[in-house]
């Protein structure tokens, strides 16, 4: 019996053109990788679904909730054994990790895009795309989360990132590297994930946002989030979870409205700790309530608190999430 694999279509470059006279590349009436003929395993029966067909920058978290729902109804409901999604470079890694967390079912899924349109010379999407195929169709993907694959290796959601603006191998794991490659033989795998974390929302509501900080930053804007109400900060922290003094009235704030406030470093490499006791230093931010993030970055760690705050808001129990 043939497996299964559905190519669920949801926009970005890798379905855009350029235009020949002015050389802007946006998306046109008819996806053009609709038209390409895919050379694969005579063992693999490929189905293709388009859900969306929007530029990456325009995915929002109710687009991402609906991909997931649709993936384990397809699973479910018509048996689909592996699922490959096409998608935009800009946001990739944030859906990527949504569905890693909030998608239940546990066959292979895996993301992958371009940063050439279809008609571009050098174009990357055909092959991304045939290189994913090979890895959702492999036994050895299953059971390792969502994975994303370009340029031939093999990530996970949680660790990959986009490291470069139109460079074709983007896409990095800092610290960690990909757990696998992909040739015109199949997909070989090399590591496997130790942990998974999976959360079960029906809807994703709360106003999280991402803030970094820099030298001299003050407390104005945390107070203006105080007053806008919002459900959660995540702060991209200096060095290993330190902030300006002149920041800290500003998190205490927060804190005595019980808005939770997590804290990741903006360096791309190691995690935070509570070392520093200086006044800004980790230490002193722990005692505060603030939560620590164990290695994801600023958009992940406000994906998994927008994902966590429908189900907790208690400042322990979110700490103890954050440490997966």
């Amino acid at each position: 019996m043939k497996k299964k694999i559905m190519i669920i279509h949801t926009g970005g470059t890798i379905s855009m053109s350029e235009d020949e006279q002015t050389g802007a590349v946006s998306p046109g009436k008819r996806n053009p990788l609709t038209t390409i003929p895919l050379v694969v395993d005579s063992d693999v029966e490929i189905e293709s679904h388009e859900l969306f067909n929007l530029p990456s920058p325009h995915i929002t978290t109710k687009h991402m909730q609906e991909l997931s729902k649709f993936i384990d109804h397809q699973a479910v409901e018509n048996a689909v054994e592996g699922f490959v999604i096409t998608h935009g470079t800009d946001t990739l890694e944030e859906t990527a990790f949504f569905l890693d967390i909030t998608v239940q079912t546990r066959v292979p899924i895996v993301l992958t895009g371009a940063m050439r349109s279809s008609n571009e010379i050098g174009s990357d999407g055909p092959y991304n795309l045939l290189s994913s195929v090979k890895v959702a169709a492999s036994e050895e993907a299953r059971h390792k989360g969502v994975l994303v694959v370009l340029n031939d290796e093999v990530h996970t959601a949680k660790n990959v990132t986009k490291t470069h603006t139109s460079n074709i191998a983007t896409f990095q794991s800092p610290q960690y590297g990909p757990i696998g490659i992909v040739t015109k033989r199949g997909a070989f795998f090399h590591h496997s994930p130790v942990s998974e974390d999976k959360y079960h929302v029906e809807a994703v509501s709360k106003n999280v946002m991402l803030l970094k900080a820099y030298a001299g930053m003050d407390s104005s804007i945390f107070h203006a989030l105080k007053d806008m109400k919002v459900d959660g900060v995540v702060l991209e922290a200096l060095g290993q979870g330190n902030i300006p003094p002149t920041a800290v009235n500003g998190i205490k704030t927060l804190r005595d409205a019980d808005i939770p406030v997590v804290m990741v470093s903006r360096c791309f490499n190691g995690i935070v700790q509570d070392i520093y006791g200086y006044d800004g230093g980790g230490r002193k931010l722990k005692e505060l309530g603030v939560i620590f993030s164990n290695g994801l970055n600023g958009q992940k760690a406000r994906i998994k608190l927008m994902v966590a705050l429908e189900n907790t808001r208690d400042t322990s129990e979110l700490q103890q999430l954050f440490l997966k």
